[in-house]
């Protein structure tokens, strides 16, 4: 009992003190501490907003989940055991792996007829390091061998492939060259590769980029006959045919998207359709998706439906092509009598049904497609690789078949009225899908790789702003706010602190009272000698 009593005297000797320290404050002090404490919540907002941009989390959260939470003793009472733990981080490092993977755009412009030409005029770089980087290594799997140095120009082209600035590429695609016609080598005997990087890089008209193909066509062709007969020699030799396959078919596919963007669409379909019956195994080239193309803009949507019939299988990867083609089609047959008020009024019929249903299924695959549709956002040029279910194939997609999109009446009205339905349907898509896997989250990274920095990059899901940053941004508001009125109304802001803390402290002070009412005053005596 006496060390209670103890106990009350002294917080009452401190509440006395701490008044009679806060009666001397002047209202300079309440502005100098209100300043910094604005100051430094400040500085402290400031750093969290950078450290979330930069990392997507905030910074005190953390430090508090990593650091404190194991200090002070939180556990996980719902942990798995260790086999399925470690089996569910193997299935999720394998689905990362597949989803995040990066694809060479299908329908990749020209460097030097279409991305410099935009470089000329607008003065901005249109493609990443990183995406060019990616460009590089692709050519030197496609277009190299082993054997390379066993032939003068194959040699100095697998030196080209690897060089960076762009310039030295070419010199070295033209000393390829003269040095085949040094030797005296025909047309059927030339490098290939050296006209492929002429008409890819140097050309700056796709007209000037289909005759250097063409040159490479015949020289390809003759290369692929030669491997053909020796293939199976030995290893080195079909090393070199499947060099001389590969070659071959992306010149015809150049060629064809050559004849696509001339006007002569119906050539290019012929020669899409001829390339995939000739070699119909080498599917990573996605030569469908250029046929898809062509073929929209034929409006031929019974071969539209014939090829996706053929590929929107369950057991092959899908894309934003394939998955907003399909919706596409569906819409097709309702958007034009399609009427939201109409809809309300009387329900979705089921061909209707079907449609949005197909949307849905588009929207969950890639959600940063209909922006770009109904032109909410603004489009840049494509890159040269895509990640699938990014921003970066949505700008893909949108890029070439928003003009096929706009010429069937109503499409878009139907895409507007009914994209959003499919966010209600997945309310935590990092956690779980409908008919995909669920969305992949390394998309927001890969993307700022692959896309130029002019370009605000689409985030799915959007990202809610950590509760320390709003905390801290309230704090330095609210402090600052304290500073500004308490230097332009000292007085007054004085009588509000010393208000407020004599508010603060009444319910002590009223204990204090009731406590020295109960005791005697002889004991307070003694305790003051004490």
């Amino acid at each position: 009992d006496l060390a209670g009593i103890g106990l009350i005297f002294i917080l009452r000797v401190n509440v006395m003190r701490t008044s009679m320290f806060l009666n001397t404050l002047t209202p300079k002090f309440y502005v100098a501490l209100t300043g910094t404490s604005s100051l430094i919540s400040g500085l402290i907002l400031i750093f969290e907003w950078w450290y979330f941009r930069k990392y997507g989390t905030s910074f005190i959260e953390q430090v508090s989940v990593s650091h404190l939470r194991p200090l002070l003793g939180g556990v996980d009472n719902s942990a798995p055991s260790a086999a399925s733990a470690a089996a569910g981080d193997a299935d999720s490092s394998r689905q990362s792996v597949s989803e995040c993977k990066v694809w060479r755009n299908p329908l990749n412009l020209f460097r030097g007829a279409e991305y410099n030409r935009y470089t000329w005029v607008t003065g901005r770089e249109p493609l990443t390091y990183y995406d060019m980087n990616l460009s590089a290594q692709d050519h030197q799997t496609f277009f190299t061998c082993d054997t390379d140095h066993m032939r003068p120009a194959d040699a100095i082209m697998q030196k080209a492939w690897r060089e960076r600035n762009p310039q030295a590429r070419i010199s070295a695609a033209h000393e390829a060259l003269e040095l085949n016609d040094y030797n005296g080598k025909n047309k059927a005997e030339l490098c290939a590769t050296a006209y492929i990087l002429l008409a890819e890089e140097e050309a700056t008209t796709i007209v000037e980029a289909e005759k250097l193909f063409k040159q490479a066509l015949k020289a390809g062709e003759g290369c692929y006959r030669r491997s053909q007969q020796l293939q199976h020699h030995g290893a080195q030799y079909e090393a070199q045919h499947r060099r001389d396959t590969n070659v071959l078919v992306y010149i015809k596919r150049r060629l064809a998207m050559c004849a696509r963007k001339l006007g002569r669409t119906r050539e290019a379909v012929k020669m899409m359709r001829d390339l995939m019956k000739e070699f119909p195994l080498l599917s990573m080239f996605n030569i469908h998706e250029n046929l898809l193309e062509a073929l929209l803009e034929l409006q031929a949507y019974a071969d539209v439906q014939a090829v996706l019939a053929k590929y929107d299988d369950i057991s092959l990867p899908k894309s934003a092509t394939i998955c907003y083609t399909a919706a596409l089609l569906k819409a097709r047959a309702v958007s034009d009598k399609f009427s939201p008020e109409a809809a309300s009024r009387r329900g979705l019929s089921t061909a209707e049904m079907n449609a949005v249903e197909a949307i849905h299924r588009a929207v969950e695959f890639n959600p940063h497609v209909p922006k770009y549709l109904l032109e909410m956002k603004s489009l840049i040029l494509p890159p040269e690789h895509i990640l699938k279910r990014g921003d970066s194939e949505a700008i893909a997609y949108a890029f070439f078949h928003l003009q096929h999109w706009k010429r069937v009446e109503g499409a878009l009205n139907l895409l507007h009225c009914t994209w959003e339905g499919t966010f209600r349907m997945i309310p935590y898509p990092l956690e779980k899908g409908h008919l995909f896997y669920p969305y992949p989250i390394c998309t927001e990274t890969a993307d700022r790789e692959l896309l130029p920095s002019f370009h605000e990059v689409s985030v799915y899901p959007k990202k809610e702003l950590p509760f320390f940053i709003l905390f801290t941004a309230g704090l330095c508001s609210f402090t600052a706010m304290l500073a500004l009125l308490t230097h332009q109304f000292p007085e007054l802001m004085g009588v509000f602190a010393k208000a407020f803390l004599s508010t603060l402290f009444a319910p002590l002070n009223f204990v204090m009272e009731k406590v020295e009412s109960i005791l005697p005053s002889s004991l307070w005596h003694q305790l003051t000698r004490i």
